[in-house]
């Protein structure tokens, strides 16, 4: 029989952690951060990273393991994320892999197969040097059949390395855990005005400070950029390409189309059940969390 995981999805400024917490308070479980910024040590409000208050006295796992600008990959996550719940399980608690970064959730709680090759960082360089429709077209001739989203550069980027190392697995799954799907997120309108909401409480409580730290500190313009979303529209801010009225009203545009894509994402899992935000998500999850845990 496998090991039980309960997995809390959904989008930026959903309440997923909130609620992660409070289920894994409720169950004596802990907590696997799914999200691909906060293994970053620095990288605090602008990646949304559950405050220790906040945390409730819950343990948390895969949270400021790494320096920033550190190398970490899908791989990483998935093999650390392993060996997270494998402990858990062993000192009889229950796992709760809470996220937003799709790829980290799936790789988990689907099985993926991954390579644990190192990463060939000349060809990576040769590769940043194209746009990502360029690199797009260049996986189509070599992988015509692909079905990776044209404008996620990473997935693009790292399928050409595989390829390029002959190590290309596509689709091989090997699920590990007996999964519960839990969804989180809210009707668009209010979604826009939660995301509106919390990027002023961000942008008040120091986000643009903790860029501007993050800099002083060694942190790399790339490696701000790559992070996306807040990291990238506050480190324009701050090298002066774009004025700061103008930098808070694309930064908010751009994680409303984000969110738009993280629930397309997650709409294509299978099992996965949403819950309703706007009456009692935690009661709902209560009774889905204890029928499963029956079986």
């Amino acid at each position: 029989m496998k090991q039980k995981l309960i997995v809390i999805a959904g989008t930026n400024a959903s309440g997923k952690s909130n609620l992660g917490v409070h289920l894994a308070a409720r169950y004596g479980g802990e907590v696997i951060s799914a999200d691909s910024r906060q293994v970053f040590k620095g990288l605090d409000l602008g990646s949304g990273k559950i405050t220790p208050d906040e945390m409730m006295g819950v343990p948390h796992h895969l949270i400021d393991i790494c320096q920033p600008g550190d190398f970490f990959s899908m791989a990483d996550f998935q093999r650390l994320a392993y060996q997270a719940i494998d402990d858990i399980h062993a000192r009889g608690k229950i796992p709760f892999l809470v996220g937003g970064t799709g790829l980290y959730v799936d790789s988990v709680a689907d099985g993926y197969e991954l390579s644990d090759k190192t990463p060939d960082l000349e060809y990576r360089a040769y590769l940043e040097t194209f746009e990502t429709p360029a690199l797009y077209e260049m996986l189509k001739e070599k992988l015509p059949d692909t079905e990776i989203e044209p404008k996620n550069r990473n997935r693009v980027m790292r399928a050409l390395e595989r390829l390029a190392a002959d190590d290309y697995q596509p689709g091989r799954r090997n699920p590990r855990y007996d999964v519960l799907r839990l969804g989180v997120t809210w009707p668009r309108e209010i979604l826009k005005e939660r995301i509106d909401e919390r990027l002023e409480r961000r942008l008040k409580e120091g986000m643009v400070e903790e860029v501007q730290r993050l800099m002083d500190e060694g942190a790399s313009t790339e490696f701000l950029m790559k992070l996306g979303l807040e990291y990238r529209f506050l480190t324009r801010y701050l090298l002066g390409e774009i004025p700061y009225e103008l930098m808070v009203e694309d930064l908010a545009k751009a994680i409303k189309k984000f969110a738009k894509r993280q629930v397309t994402w997650f709409k294509k899992t299978e099992n996965l059940i949403w819950l309703d935000m706007q009456a009692d998500p935690m009661a709902q999850a209560v009774a889905l969390i204890d029928d499963f845990l029956k079986k």
